[in-house]
């Protein structure tokens, strides 16, 4: 994976982090609800480990937060 993606993936991470937070959800709430595991997701949320997801993965995140999936894919600064 290249350095461009990686830190993609990264800002992803931060973006479910930052949702599920002000969603007033923990890691073990939100993989319930998505039908994941809660060490998947802690994986997915930590910016030291690349895990990608899936678009299916991002569109019921996007369904349990009440936002559009792009939201997700929005990143604050270039990467």
């Amino acid at each position: 994976m290249n350095e461009v993606d990686k830190k993609r993936y990264i800002q992803i991470g931060l973006k479910i982090a930052y949702y599920r937070k002000l969603n007033g959800l923990t890691q073990e709430n939100l993989a319930e609800k998505i039908g994941i595991s809660p060490g998947y997701l802690s994986q997915v949320e930590t910016p030291s480990f690349i895990q990608p997801i899936s678009l299916k993965m991002l569109f019921a995140l996007a369904d349990v937060f009440r936002i559009q999936p792009y939201k997700l894919l929005e990143f604050e600064s270039e990467i």
